[in-house]
Protein backbone atom coordinates (compact mmCIF):
# COMPACT_ATOMS: atom_id res chain seq x y z
CA UNK A 1 0.00 0.00 0.00
CA UNK A 2 2.89 2.86 0.95
CA UNK A 3 4.34 1.63 -2.58
CA UNK A 4 0.94 2.48 -4.31
CA UNK A 5 1.08 5.68 -2.58
CA UNK A 6 4.07 6.88 -3.33
CA UNK A 7 3.83 5.86 -7.11
CA UNK A 8 0.30 8.37 -7.05
CA UNK A 9 1.75 11.03 -5.61
CA UNK A 10 5.00 11.15 -7.89
CA UNK A 11 2.59 10.53 -10.90
CA UNK A 12 0.42 13.20 -9.95
CA UNK A 13 3.49 15.58 -9.17
CA UNK A 14 4.77 14.68 -11.97
CA UNK A 15 1.47 15.83 -14.81
CA UNK A 16 1.14 19.09 -12.32
CA UNK A 17 4.84 20.13 -13.18
CA UNK A 18 4.22 19.81 -17.32
CA UNK A 19 0.77 21.68 -16.90
CA UNK A 20 2.27 24.02 -14.73
CA UNK A 21 5.45 25.17 -17.08
CA UNK A 22 3.12 25.30 -20.07
CA UNK A 23 0.74 27.62 -19.01
CA UNK A 24 3.36 30.10 -17.10
CA UNK A 25 5.22 30.24 -20.51
CA UNK A 26 1.99 31.03 -22.58
CA UNK A 27 0.60 33.28 -19.79
CA UNK A 28 3.98 35.52 -19.66
CA UNK A 29 3.98 35.57 -23.11
CA UNK A 30 0.55 37.08 -23.85
CA UNK A 31 0.86 39.30 -20.70
CA UNK A 32 4.29 40.63 -22.27
CA UNK A 33 2.58 41.01 -25.59
CA UNK A 34 -0.30 42.88 -24.87
CA UNK A 35 0.79 44.88 -21.79
CA UNK A 36 -0.32 43.29 -18.80
CA UNK A 37 0.43 43.32 -15.06
CA UNK A 38 -2.00 41.33 -13.83
CA UNK A 39 -1.18 38.85 -16.67
CA UNK A 40 2.53 38.74 -16.30
CA UNK A 41 1.84 38.88 -12.15
CA UNK A 42 -0.39 35.41 -12.43
CA UNK A 43 1.77 34.09 -14.69
CA UNK A 44 4.98 34.50 -12.36
CA UNK A 45 2.42 32.90 -9.62
CA UNK A 46 2.10 29.81 -12.24
CA UNK A 47 6.35 30.15 -12.62
CA UNK A 48 6.38 29.51 -8.57
CA UNK A 49 4.08 27.32 -9.01
CA UNK A 50 5.97 25.30 -11.57
CA UNK A 51 8.66 25.65 -9.12
CA UNK A 52 6.59 23.68 -5.98
CA UNK A 53 5.41 21.39 -7.98
CA UNK A 54 9.47 20.48 -8.92
CA UNK A 55 10.23 20.93 -5.35
CA UNK A 56 7.10 18.60 -4.66
CA UNK A 57 7.65 15.68 -7.28
CA UNK A 58 11.55 15.01 -5.68
CA UNK A 59 9.67 15.97 -1.64
CA UNK A 60 7.49 12.79 -1.89
CA UNK A 61 10.05 10.74 -3.56
CA UNK A 62 11.86 11.00 -0.14
CA UNK A 63 8.86 11.28 1.85
CA UNK A 64 8.32 7.91 1.33
CA UNK A 65 11.36 6.45 2.36
CA UNK A 66 11.20 3.98 5.07
CA UNK A 67 12.66 4.80 8.75
CA UNK A 68 16.13 4.10 8.60
CA UNK A 69 18.71 4.49 11.44
CA UNK A 70 19.17 8.31 11.42
CA UNK A 71 15.25 8.93 11.05
CA UNK A 72 13.36 6.60 13.15
CA UNK A 73 9.78 8.22 12.49
CA UNK A 74 11.02 7.96 8.56
CA UNK A 75 11.57 10.91 6.18
CA UNK A 76 7.39 12.64 6.60
CA UNK A 77 8.43 15.55 7.96
CA UNK A 78 10.65 17.06 4.63
CA UNK A 79 7.15 17.44 3.20
CA UNK A 80 6.02 20.39 5.83
CA UNK A 81 9.78 21.80 5.31
CA UNK A 82 8.73 22.02 1.49
CA UNK A 83 5.48 23.77 1.88
CA UNK A 84 7.07 25.88 4.48
CA UNK A 85 9.49 27.34 1.43
CA UNK A 86 7.00 27.49 -1.34
CA UNK A 87 5.19 29.29 1.39
CA UNK A 88 8.19 31.92 1.64
CA UNK A 89 8.67 32.00 -2.27
CA UNK A 90 4.89 33.25 -2.33
CA UNK A 91 4.67 35.66 -0.13
CA UNK A 92 8.22 37.26 -1.48
CA UNK A 93 6.24 36.88 -5.07
CA UNK A 94 2.96 38.93 -3.75
CA UNK A 95 5.47 41.51 -2.18
CA UNK A 96 6.76 42.22 -5.48
CA UNK A 97 3.67 42.29 -7.48
CA UNK A 98 1.79 44.64 -4.82
CA UNK A 99 5.37 47.24 -4.95
CA UNK A 100 4.91 47.08 -8.81
CA UNK A 101 1.44 47.89 -8.82
CA UNK A 102 1.37 50.31 -6.41
CA UNK A 103 4.17 51.88 -9.08
CA UNK A 104 1.69 51.03 -12.07
CA UNK A 105 -1.09 53.31 -9.80
CA UNK A 106 1.04 55.98 -9.15
CA UNK A 107 2.95 56.68 -12.23
CA UNK A 108 -0.46 56.02 -14.26
CA UNK A 109 0.54 53.13 -16.65
CA UNK A 110 -0.81 52.74 -19.70
CA UNK A 111 -3.54 50.45 -20.04
CA UNK A 112 -3.05 47.11 -21.79
CA UNK A 113 -4.06 46.16 -25.41
CA UNK A 114 -7.10 44.07 -25.46
CA UNK A 115 -8.03 41.89 -27.75
CA UNK A 116 -9.71 37.94 -27.51
CA UNK A 117 -6.39 36.02 -26.52
CA UNK A 118 -5.88 36.74 -22.94
CA UNK A 119 -8.89 35.87 -22.18
CA UNK A 120 -8.92 32.88 -24.04
CA UNK A 121 -5.74 31.72 -22.92
CA UNK A 122 -6.97 32.84 -19.28
CA UNK A 123 -10.47 30.25 -19.66
CA UNK A 124 -7.96 27.74 -20.69
CA UNK A 125 -5.74 28.33 -17.68
CA UNK A 126 -8.93 28.44 -15.32
CA UNK A 127 -10.25 25.02 -17.08
CA UNK A 128 -6.55 23.44 -16.84
CA UNK A 129 -6.30 24.76 -13.23
CA UNK A 130 -9.00 23.64 -11.43
CA UNK A 131 -8.81 20.14 -12.84
CA UNK A 132 -5.42 19.67 -11.38
CA UNK A 133 -6.73 21.05 -8.29
CA UNK A 134 -9.00 18.50 -7.89
CA UNK A 135 -6.75 15.69 -8.47
CA UNK A 136 -3.87 17.10 -6.16
CA UNK A 137 -6.44 17.75 -3.97
CA UNK A 138 -8.00 14.05 -3.83
CA UNK A 139 -4.14 12.57 -4.15
CA UNK A 140 -3.36 14.68 -0.96
CA UNK A 141 -6.69 13.50 0.96
CA UNK A 142 -5.72 9.91 -0.32
CA UNK A 143 -2.05 9.80 0.98
CA UNK A 144 -1.86 12.75 3.41
CA UNK A 145 0.03 14.46 1.82
CA UNK A 146 1.03 17.99 3.04
CA UNK A 147 3.15 19.03 -0.45
CA UNK A 148 0.70 17.49 -2.49
CA UNK A 149 -1.90 19.63 -0.49
CA UNK A 150 0.34 22.71 -0.92
CA UNK A 151 0.26 22.02 -4.68
CA UNK A 152 -3.35 21.63 -4.57
CA UNK A 153 -4.06 25.39 -3.19
CA UNK A 154 -1.29 26.54 -5.35
CA UNK A 155 -3.52 25.72 -8.19
CA UNK A 156 -6.96 26.87 -6.47
CA UNK A 157 -5.39 30.18 -6.38
CA UNK A 158 -4.32 30.17 -9.89
CA UNK A 159 -7.77 29.89 -10.35
CA UNK A 160 -8.94 32.28 -7.95
CA UNK A 161 -6.52 34.98 -9.76
CA UNK A 162 -7.14 34.21 -13.58
CA UNK A 163 -10.54 35.21 -12.85
CA UNK A 164 -9.11 38.30 -11.28
CA UNK A 165 -7.30 39.25 -14.07
CA UNK A 166 -10.49 38.54 -16.31
CA UNK A 167 -12.23 41.17 -14.32
CA UNK A 168 -8.94 43.39 -14.07
CA UNK A 169 -8.54 43.23 -18.05
CA UNK A 170 -12.56 43.65 -18.34
CA UNK A 171 -12.05 46.98 -16.05
CA UNK A 172 -9.75 48.42 -18.24
CA UNK A 173 -11.32 47.63 -21.61
CA UNK A 174 -14.71 49.62 -20.00
CA UNK A 175 -11.79 52.62 -19.58
CA UNK A 176 -11.06 51.94 -15.99
CA UNK A 177 -6.86 52.30 -16.28
CA UNK A 178 -6.88 51.26 -12.64
CA UNK A 179 -8.35 47.88 -13.30
CA UNK A 180 -5.27 45.80 -14.58
CA UNK A 181 -3.26 46.81 -11.49
CA UNK A 182 -5.68 46.53 -8.93
CA UNK A 183 -6.29 42.37 -10.84
CA UNK A 184 -2.46 42.34 -10.15
CA UNK A 185 -3.11 43.61 -6.14
CA UNK A 186 -6.05 41.05 -6.04
CA UNK A 187 -3.61 38.51 -7.30
CA UNK A 188 -0.71 39.11 -4.54
CA UNK A 189 -4.12 39.30 -1.72
CA UNK A 190 -4.98 35.53 -2.74
CA UNK A 191 -1.90 34.31 -2.96
CA UNK A 192 -1.55 35.72 1.22
CA UNK A 193 -4.41 34.38 2.07
CA UNK A 194 -4.14 30.92 0.58
CA UNK A 195 -0.59 31.06 2.26
CA UNK A 196 -1.47 31.98 5.28
CA UNK A 197 -3.95 28.82 5.64
CA UNK A 198 -1.26 26.73 4.28
CA UNK A 199 1.48 28.16 6.53
CA UNK A 200 -0.93 27.24 9.62
CA UNK A 201 -1.32 23.88 8.85
CA UNK A 202 2.15 22.92 8.33
CA UNK A 203 3.69 24.70 11.57
CA UNK A 204 0.67 22.60 13.40
CA UNK A 205 2.23 19.75 11.63
CA UNK A 206 5.96 20.76 12.59
CA UNK A 207 5.25 21.57 16.12
CA UNK A 208 3.39 18.27 16.79
CA UNK A 209 -0.12 19.28 17.04
CA UNK A 210 -2.65 16.51 17.28
CA UNK A 211 -4.65 15.83 14.49
CA UNK A 212 -8.20 16.98 14.65
CA UNK A 213 -10.29 14.34 16.29
CA UNK A 214 -7.20 11.55 16.02
CA UNK A 215 -6.63 11.04 19.69
CA UNK A 216 -10.34 10.56 20.22
CA UNK A 217 -10.86 7.88 17.66
CA UNK A 218 -7.64 6.42 18.81
CA UNK A 219 -8.92 6.33 22.39
CA UNK A 220 -12.63 4.41 21.38
CA UNK A 221 -10.66 1.90 19.08
CA UNK A 222 -8.80 1.01 22.45
CA UNK A 223 -11.08 1.21 25.29
CA UNK A 224 -13.57 -1.08 23.23
CA UNK A 225 -11.08 -3.79 22.95
CA UNK A 226 -11.32 -6.74 25.59
CA UNK A 227 -9.14 -6.51 28.42
CA UNK A 228 -8.49 -2.65 27.78
CA UNK A 229 -9.57 -1.28 31.96
CA UNK A 230 -8.72 2.16 30.58
CA UNK A 231 -6.79 3.90 28.97
CA UNK A 232 -3.88 6.31 31.17
CA UNK A 233 -2.11 8.84 28.68
CA UNK A 234 -2.25 8.99 24.74
CA UNK A 235 -0.47 11.19 22.13
CA UNK A 236 -1.26 11.25 18.75
CA UNK A 237 0.96 13.14 16.04
CA UNK A 238 1.69 13.19 12.31
CA UNK A 239 4.74 12.76 10.47
CA UNK A 240 3.85 13.14 6.99
CA UNK A 241 1.09 10.70 6.31
CA UNK A 242 1.51 8.80 9.10
CA UNK A 243 -0.20 8.65 12.98
CA UNK A 244 2.61 7.87 15.50
CA UNK A 245 0.41 6.87 18.58
CA UNK A 246 1.66 6.75 22.06
CA UNK A 247 -0.46 5.01 24.56
CA UNK A 248 -0.32 3.65 28.08
CA UNK A 249 -3.05 1.18 28.36
CA UNK A 250 -4.54 -0.45 31.82
CA UNK A 251 -4.49 -4.52 31.78
CA UNK A 252 -5.55 -6.95 34.37
CA UNK A 253 -2.58 -7.90 36.39
CA UNK A 254 -3.75 -11.60 36.17
CA UNK A 255 -3.33 -11.79 32.56
CA UNK A 256 -0.58 -13.64 31.45
CA UNK A 257 1.98 -12.05 28.70
CA UNK A 258 1.17 -13.71 26.00
CA UNK A 259 -2.11 -12.16 26.62
CA UNK A 260 -1.24 -8.79 27.12
CA UNK A 261 0.79 -9.44 23.43
CA UNK A 262 -2.73 -10.11 21.67
CA UNK A 263 -4.02 -7.19 23.16
CA UNK A 264 -1.28 -5.09 21.84
CA UNK A 265 -1.77 -6.77 18.18
CA UNK A 266 -5.46 -5.75 18.50
CA UNK A 267 -4.62 -2.74 19.45
CA UNK A 268 -2.55 -1.74 16.67
CA UNK A 269 -5.03 -2.93 14.19
CA UNK A 270 -8.09 -1.13 15.96
CA UNK A 271 -6.08 2.34 15.71
CA UNK A 272 -5.41 1.33 11.92
CA UNK A 273 -8.66 0.83 11.19
CA UNK A 274 -9.46 4.28 12.76
CA UNK A 275 -6.94 6.29 11.53
CA UNK A 276 -5.48 5.07 8.44
CA UNK A 277 -1.89 4.48 8.27
CA UNK A 278 -0.75 4.79 11.91
CA UNK A 279 2.18 3.73 14.40
CA UNK A 280 1.35 2.25 17.75
CA UNK A 281 3.60 2.51 20.44
CA UNK A 282 1.62 0.38 23.28
CA UNK A 283 2.70 0.65 26.78
CA UNK A 284 0.47 -1.83 29.01
CA UNK A 285 0.26 -1.11 32.76
CA UNK A 286 -0.72 -3.75 35.19
CA UNK A 287 -3.62 -2.79 37.84
CA UNK A 288 -6.00 -4.68 40.48
CA UNK A 289 -9.50 -5.13 39.28
CA UNK A 290 -12.10 -4.94 41.95
CA UNK A 291 -13.39 -8.43 40.64
CA UNK A 292 -10.11 -9.95 41.31
CA UNK A 293 -10.57 -12.89 43.76
CA UNK A 294 -7.89 -14.00 46.86
CA UNK A 295 -6.81 -16.39 45.10
CA UNK A 296 -6.02 -14.67 41.98
CA UNK A 297 -4.14 -12.16 44.35
CA UNK A 298 -2.46 -15.00 45.77
CA UNK A 299 -0.74 -15.93 42.87
CA UNK A 300 0.25 -12.98 41.17
CA UNK A 301 2.29 -12.21 43.84
CA UNK A 302 4.03 -15.77 43.92
CA UNK A 303 4.23 -14.50 39.78
CA UNK A 304 6.03 -11.74 40.39
CA UNK A 305 8.21 -13.35 43.06
CA UNK A 306 9.39 -15.93 40.07
CA UNK A 307 7.85 -18.68 42.90
CA UNK A 308 5.69 -21.84 41.75
CA UNK A 309 2.78 -22.40 43.85
CA UNK A 310 -0.19 -24.66 43.42
CA UNK A 311 -3.49 -25.77 45.75
CA UNK A 312 -4.11 -22.32 47.31
CA UNK A 313 -6.87 -22.49 49.61
CA UNK A 314 -8.50 -19.72 51.54
CA UNK A 315 -10.82 -19.40 54.06
CA UNK A 316 -12.57 -16.71 55.13
CA UNK A 317 -13.26 -17.40 59.61
CA UNK A 318 -15.14 -13.33 59.52
CA UNK A 319 -11.96 -11.54 61.25
CA UNK A 320 -9.10 -13.21 59.85
CA UNK A 321 -7.97 -14.92 56.50
CA UNK A 322 -6.46 -18.52 56.55
CA UNK A 323 -4.42 -18.99 53.49
CA UNK A 324 -2.74 -22.30 52.44
CA UNK A 325 -0.35 -23.08 49.75
CA UNK A 326 1.74 -25.65 47.99
CA UNK A 327 4.91 -24.15 47.41
CA UNK A 328 7.25 -25.75 44.61
CA UNK A 329 11.22 -25.32 45.34
CA UNK A 330 14.48 -27.03 43.85
CA UNK A 331 14.86 -30.53 45.35
CA UNK A 332 18.00 -29.98 45.92
CA UNK A 333 17.81 -27.06 47.86
CA UNK A 334 18.79 -26.81 51.20
CA UNK A 335 15.80 -26.40 54.08
CA UNK A 336 17.28 -23.47 55.33
CA UNK A 337 17.21 -21.80 52.17
CA UNK A 338 13.78 -23.12 51.10
CA UNK A 339 12.35 -21.15 54.16
CA UNK A 340 13.75 -18.22 54.01
CA UNK A 341 11.95 -18.36 50.41
CA UNK A 342 8.62 -19.35 51.75
CA UNK A 343 8.97 -16.64 54.25
CA UNK A 344 9.07 -13.82 52.08
CA UNK A 345 6.41 -15.06 50.22
CA UNK A 346 3.97 -15.03 53.20
CA UNK A 347 5.61 -11.59 54.29
CA UNK A 348 4.13 -10.22 51.25
CA UNK A 349 0.69 -12.04 51.56
CA UNK A 350 0.60 -10.42 55.16
CA UNK A 351 1.71 -7.24 53.00
CA UNK A 352 -0.87 -7.59 50.67
CA UNK A 353 -3.85 -8.85 53.30
CA UNK A 354 -2.99 -7.81 56.32
CA UNK A 355 -0.70 -8.80 59.09
CA UNK A 356 -3.21 -11.11 60.97
CA UNK A 357 -3.85 -13.54 57.98
CA UNK A 358 -2.54 -16.88 58.20
CA UNK A 359 -0.29 -18.27 56.32
CA UNK A 360 0.85 -21.80 56.11
CA UNK A 361 2.86 -22.98 53.74
CA UNK A 362 3.82 -26.61 52.23
CA UNK A 363 7.05 -26.76 50.52
CA UNK A 364 7.51 -29.51 48.07
CA UNK A 365 10.15 -30.46 45.46
CA UNK A 366 9.92 -29.09 41.95
CA UNK A 367 8.81 -31.57 39.62
CA UNK A 368 11.72 -31.60 37.38
CA UNK A 369 11.66 -31.72 33.63
CA UNK A 370 11.46 -35.62 32.48
CA UNK A 371 14.69 -37.21 30.90
CA UNK A 372 13.71 -38.01 26.94
CA UNK A 373 13.01 -41.89 26.49
CA UNK A 374 11.70 -44.39 24.04
CA UNK A 375 8.31 -45.73 23.63
CA UNK A 376 8.15 -49.13 25.57
CA UNK A 377 7.46 -52.49 23.10
CA UNK A 378 4.28 -53.27 22.41
CA UNK A 379 3.52 -56.17 24.80
CA UNK A 380 4.54 -53.87 27.81
CA UNK A 381 1.77 -51.36 26.92
CA UNK A 382 -0.80 -54.36 26.44
CA UNK A 383 0.49 -55.37 29.99
CA UNK A 384 -0.09 -52.00 31.41
CA UNK A 385 -3.42 -50.68 29.58
CA UNK A 386 -4.89 -54.41 30.37
CA UNK A 387 -4.07 -53.61 34.38
CA UNK A 388 -5.34 -50.25 34.29
CA UNK A 389 -8.80 -51.49 32.54
CA UNK A 390 -8.97 -54.12 35.68
CA UNK A 391 -8.54 -51.69 38.40
CA UNK A 392 -11.11 -49.17 36.45
CA UNK A 393 -14.07 -52.48 36.53
CA UNK A 394 -16.84 -51.76 37.88
CA UNK A 395 -15.93 -48.50 39.14
CA UNK A 396 -17.16 -44.76 38.13
CA UNK A 397 -14.18 -44.47 35.54
CA UNK A 398 -14.26 -46.25 32.37
CA UNK A 399 -13.10 -46.73 28.42
CA UNK A 400 -9.38 -46.65 29.31
CA UNK A 401 -7.47 -46.13 26.33
CA UNK A 402 -4.94 -44.34 24.39
CA UNK A 403 -2.08 -45.80 26.73
CA UNK A 404 0.92 -44.71 26.33
CA UNK A 405 4.56 -46.09 27.94
CA UNK A 406 8.01 -44.40 27.65
CA UNK A 407 11.01 -45.85 29.18
CA UNK A 408 13.16 -43.31 30.86
CA UNK A 409 16.27 -43.22 32.81
CA UNK A 410 14.30 -42.45 35.79
CA UNK A 411 11.57 -45.17 35.31
CA UNK A 412 8.36 -45.50 33.28
CA UNK A 413 6.05 -42.93 32.30
CA UNK A 414 2.44 -44.02 31.76
CA UNK A 415 -0.52 -41.60 29.75
CA UNK A 416 -3.58 -42.71 29.49
CA UNK A 417 -7.57 -41.26 28.98
CA UNK A 418 -10.57 -42.32 30.43
CA UNK A 419 -14.37 -41.23 30.65
CA UNK A 420 -16.42 -40.59 33.42
CA UNK A 421 -20.13 -39.18 33.63
CA UNK A 422 -21.05 -36.19 32.56
CA UNK A 423 -22.33 -34.48 35.81
CA UNK A 424 -19.62 -35.74 38.05
CA UNK A 425 -17.93 -33.64 39.84
CA UNK A 426 -14.02 -33.10 39.56
CA UNK A 427 -13.08 -33.25 42.99
CA UNK A 428 -14.35 -37.06 42.68
CA UNK A 429 -12.65 -37.38 39.37
CA UNK A 430 -9.70 -37.06 40.60
CA UNK A 431 -10.05 -39.28 43.90
CA UNK A 432 -11.35 -42.07 41.56
CA UNK A 433 -8.28 -41.63 38.93
CA UNK A 434 -5.77 -41.07 42.71
CA UNK A 435 -6.92 -44.48 43.51
CA UNK A 436 -6.28 -46.12 39.94
CA UNK A 437 -2.60 -44.45 39.42
CA UNK A 438 -1.88 -45.73 43.11
CA UNK A 439 -2.67 -48.94 42.13
CA UNK A 440 -1.04 -49.08 39.31
CA UNK A 441 2.23 -47.97 40.80
CA UNK A 442 2.00 -50.98 43.39
CA UNK A 443 1.52 -53.68 40.65
CA UNK A 444 4.67 -51.94 38.28
CA UNK A 445 7.39 -50.34 40.87
CA UNK A 446 9.31 -49.16 37.61
CA UNK A 447 6.56 -47.12 36.67
CA UNK A 448 7.73 -43.12 37.39
CA UNK A 449 4.51 -40.93 37.12
CA UNK A 450 1.11 -41.36 36.33
CA UNK A 451 -0.60 -39.05 33.71
CA UNK A 452 -4.09 -39.32 33.19
CA UNK A 453 -6.66 -37.42 31.17
CA UNK A 454 -10.97 -37.98 31.83
CA UNK A 455 -13.04 -37.22 29.39
CA UNK A 456 -16.83 -37.10 29.90
CA UNK A 457 -18.76 -39.98 27.50
CA UNK A 458 -18.47 -39.64 23.68
CA UNK A 459 -22.26 -38.22 23.26
CA UNK A 460 -21.46 -35.24 25.31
Amino acid sequence: MPHLASNSKTRVAAVSMIASASMAAIKFVVGVAIGSLALISEALHSSVDLVATIITWIVVRISDRPADDEHHYGHGKIESLSALGVIAMLYVLAGGIVVQAYAHLREGAAAPTLSAIPFVVLVVDIAVNFWRARALHRAALDTRSQALEADALHFASDVLGSIAVIIGLALSGLGYAWGDAAAAIGVAVLISVLGLRLGRATVETLLDRAPEGAAERAKAAIRALPGVVDIERLRVRMVGPRHFVDVIAEVPRTYPIDRIDAIKQQAQAAVSAALGDADLTFTAIPVARDSESIRERIMVIARNSGLAIHHVTVHDLGEKLTVSIDLEVDGEMALVDAHAIAHRLEHNIRHEFGANVEVDTHIEPLEPELPLGTDAVPARIHAIRTALSGFAAGGAIHDIHNVRVRDTDAGEIVNFHCRAASSMSVAKVHEQVDEIERALRRAFPSVKRVISHAEPPRES
